[in-house]
């Protein structure tokens, strides 16, 4: 896909929002993970990395085929971080929680981003949209069974 065509679905979703929010658009993560898209609220800014939700797209469905719906997918999460109202007092209480109140104040976070994405993307067969959310919060829904912290 290419960057114009990435930009061109960053502007729809945007749009719907009516949100002058900045997304960027980079290749790969800097680090290990093969993390989609990354919100931070020092900045109040998305990071998309293309690469990389390409390569969660192939790993998910083996084909690139359905890569724009995938990107706004995962894009429509990150805005879910973005206009979570609960997000600052949560991630200010993940410093002081022990391991389990941690590991469910993740999931928290992570619920609420995918709760707000459900309500823009309308026109998404919820089939698809419900599998990725599944594959994404599995690993926070592991780790409040286990008293972890998810990886």
């Amino acid at each position: 896909m290419t960057k114009e065509r990435y930009q061109q679905i960053v502007d729809e979703l945007l749009g719907r929002l009516d949100s002058e929010l900045n997304v960027i658009l980079e290749r790969t993560f800097p680090g290990k993970r093969l993390v989609g898209g990354k919100y931070s609220m020092s900045t109040h800014s998305i990071t998309m990395f293309t690469d990389n939700v390409t390569e969660q797209c192939f790993r998910m469905y083996g084909k690139a085929e359905c890569l724009p719906e995938y990107f706004r997918v995962v894009l429509a999460h990150e805005l879910g971080h973005a206009h979570d109202k609960e997000l600052e007092v949560l991630a200010g209480r993940l410093d002081e929680a022990d391991i389990e109140e941690r590991s469910r104040l993740m999931l928290r976070i992570e619920e609420n981003a995918w709760k707000f994405a459900r309500t823009i993307l309308y026109d998404v067969a919820p089939a698809f949209l419900k599998e990725i959310e599944r594959q994404s919060l599995a690993p926070y829904y592991k780790a409040v069974e286990e008293e972890s912290v998810p990886a």
